[in-house]
């Protein structure tokens, strides 16, 4: 992918970045991504429901997400959920942001290392 068809969805926000991790495993519905976040972080960070679902619309707006196909409900299950999978684009916007972190981790770790 061009990194002009990454230029208007990055940097990625934190909600974003969280959003596009608990995806790269497979398809989930929202509270599976909130579960996902959470236990991801340690807790640290937690998406209650108004930040997940802005953050799953700004995502379909942009490109990053889709509605996956509609499924039965389980016997476990009995509500409809809606389940959710990155686009081509979301998994290159989230392998582009993690190597800018990863680029920053590095300076910064060199920067503490000179006791800078």
């Amino acid at each position: 992918m061009s990194d002009a068809a990454l230029d208007p969805v990055l940097p990625l926000s934190r909600s974003l970045l969280h959003l596009l991790m608990a995806l790269q495993e497979g398809e989930r519905h929202g509270y599976a991504v909130m579960k996902w976040v959470e236990d991801h972080t340690d807790g640290v960070v937690r998406m209650g429901p108004g930040t997940l679902y802005t953050t799953i619309q700004r995502a379909e707006t942009l490109g990053l997400i889709v509605e996956s196909d509609e499924r039965a409900p389980s016997e476990e299950d009995q509500r409809q959920r809606k389940y959710y999978d990155l686009t081509p684009l979301g998994l290159s916007a989230l392998r582009a942001e993690v190597e800018r972190w990863g680029a920053f981790v590095d300076r910064a770790r060199a920067t503490l290392s000179r006791g800078g």
